[in-house]
């Protein structure tokens, strides 16, 4: 019997209609939901957030149910254009709207860019760093008219790539979510305890 995946939630945050960064999370989705994994699609150009504002983003008539959505999730997977080297305003904005939330989970990261997409893969790791989230040692890049064709997952070294992400977010994200729990429950002094009191509301 295969034990049941973490739960994933897949964001995509490109707001463009024919977006090779909502192809791959679809294609990523569709895999993790067939490995076993709970799958919630945040789609931010069909979800749109309003622009972060601290004194307000809590009012928000949209902003508990989402929330729940965030706590829910074990992994998130996040989808984002390379624009000038920086993330995606959409994805960045969901991202301000919550740090709690994130801590102790796991983070993998899909960019697409016509130069790799380092810089935005560092800055994702950087937004996870500061939410005490965890990284996939590696992100996921991809090229437009290389990667993705027609709307679909083309050569085959992202689907390689893509499959490796399936099966590390699976199990990594299994794994991070157990000590998560575990260290919320405990005294033990570790990073998450600092959480504990938000957690038991």
């Amino acid at each position: 019997m295969v034990e049941p995946g973490p739960r994933i939630l897949a964001v995509t945050g490109s707001l463009q209609q024919q977006s090779v960064t909502r192809v791959v999370i679809l294609h990523l989705a569709k895999r993790l939901e067939e490995s076993g994994c709970a799958v919630d699609l945040l789609d931010l150009k069909e979800e749109p957030l309003p622009l972060y504002n601290p004194d307000t983003a809590h009012l928000q008539p949209g902003f508990e149910p989402l929330r729940a959505r965030v706590n829910a999730a074990d992994v998130f997977v996040l989808g984002s254009p390379d624009y000038h080297g920086s993330i995606g305003s959409a994805l960045k904005n969901f991202l301000d709207h919550f740090w709690h939330e994130f801590a102790g989970k796991l983070f993998v990261t899909v960019v697409a860019s016509h130069e790799k997409g380092l810089t935005v893969t560092d800055q994702l790791r950087t937004v996870a760093r500061q939410c005490y989230a965890w990284t996939l040692p590696y992100g996921l890049s991809v090229a437009e008219k290389v990667d993705v064709k027609d709307g679909q997952v083309a050569s085959e070294s992202l689907k390689q790539r893509l499959e490796m992400a399936v099966r590390d977010a699976r199990v990594y994200g299994a794994l991070l979510a157990a000590q998560r729990r575990a260290d919320l429950a405990c005294s033990d002094p570790c990073f998450m305890a600092k959480l504990r009191k938000l957690h038991s509301k």
